[in-house]
């Protein structure tokens, strides 16, 4: 049974697929409005969405499908303790694929090993986000035409934010790409992501603690909201925080065919005046998440009549351990669910987490 619970448990090839199915879409949406006729899409959300949430329902409704679920965990039998495990076999009985987000990281992976039916992580914890990565790359796609040969600066929380992680595991995979971090020293990407963006070959990066310094080298801005809250020093976020605010004088630095994404809901880390430059392509964005993810939902069903075995091929070479380690995070599914301690030990010989990914003790 094939899911999508990481980015890289698609292959290139399998992405690009995706994509291009998700321009067809766009280009004769009549052909597809009753692809999913009869089936149906649970969408599990154990926190609060806007986009991601309506965007699986629009999907699905495009396609002629039925959507049923929760957008509130404390509507279901969540709130009586039932486990994640247990609420998926009770949903395969009444859907043929699964949206799930959930605030515990690895909640998805674990339905995946209990559903039966294909699961789509829909966004777990500060973990992973697996179909913003597949909007972003379709919106890369169509405003830039391209996967490969692009310098891409990611702008503001780089620790805390699963859309960055996520594209920078996608992008890996591809020649010529440049990511450039841009962020405070409190919120820079997280070190074991630095130590494997270090072994991809195909990958070059650098630090920076300003736009402006990088501005013209860009083909794409990724925007991100910098959090006031994961600060200690209230002082030193006041001190930072207007050099991570796109407004239209930072632009002007900026290509001409340069794009502006951002994964929403923005606070203030984009102006409103910026809304107005063709550069901005953040509510182009919001509508290829919608394509994008029927795309996403006639794949995987066909892979299930097909019976599709799951073969992941990671990035970065690790192997499985079960139940040697125990994960030391508060925030992963298995600190609070009876579930296999699931660990990989990667090729640098340190071990992490399968749910979560972080470092065994």
């Amino acid at each position: 049974m094939r899911h999508l619970i990481d980015p890289t448990d698609l292959t290139v090839e399998e992405t690009e697929r995706i994509v291009a199915l998700a321009e067809d879409i766009i280009a004769d949406r009549a052909k597809y409005s009753e692809a999913c006729k009869g089936k149906k899409l649970a969408t599990l959300f154990y926190e609060p969405s806007t986009r991601t949430r309506l965007s699986f329902t629009s999907a699905m409704l495009e396609l002629g499908g039925q959507v049923i679920g929760f957008s509130d965990a404390n509507s279901s039998s969540v709130s009586k303790g039932e486990t994640v495990a247990d609420t998926v076999r009770v949903i395969r009985c009444f859907a043929d694929i699964i949206a799930m987000r959930h605030f515990k990281e690895g909640a998805p992976l674990v339905a995946s090993q209990y559903a039966g039916i294909p699961v789509i992580n829909a966004g777990d914890g500060s973990h992973a986000h697996p179909t913003q990565t597949l909007t972003d790359l379709l919106t890369i796609k169509r405003e830039k035409g391209r996967f490969d040969h692009l310098t891409i600066g990611f702008c503001g929380d780089l620790k805390f934010g699963r859309t960055v992680h996520s594209l920078i595991k996608a992008l890996a995979r591809y020649e010529g790409i440049e990511v450039i971090l841009i962020s405070p020293e409190e919120l820079r990407l997280p070190d074991y992501m630095l130590r494997e963006m270090q072994s991809a070959s195909k990958l070059a990066f650098r630090e920076v603690r300003t736009m402006e310094e990088v501005m013209p080298e860009l083909d794409v801005l990724y925007m991100t909201r910098v959090q006031k809250e994961r600060f200690l020093d209230e002082e030193e976020f006041d001190r930072v925080k207007n050099s991570f605010v796109l407004d239209p004088g930072k632009l002007a630095a900026a290509r001409e065919d340069m794009i502006v994404l951002h994964p929403l809901p923005r606070v203030n880390e984009i102006t409103r005046e910026v809304d107005n430059d063709p550069r901005a392509a953040y509510f182009r964005q919001v509508e290829n998440g919608k394509f994008v993810r029927m795309a996403l939902i006639l794949t995987l069903l066909r892979w299930a009549d097909e019976n599709r075995p799951f073969e992941r091929t990671p990035v970065f070479g690790e192997e499985y351990l079960v139940n040697e380690q125990v994960c030391p995070n508060r925030r992963c599914i298995s600190s609070t669910e009876d579930v296999d301690q699931l660990f990989r030990r990667h090729a640098d010989g340190t071990c992490r987490c399968a749910y979560c990914e972080a470092k065994a003790r």
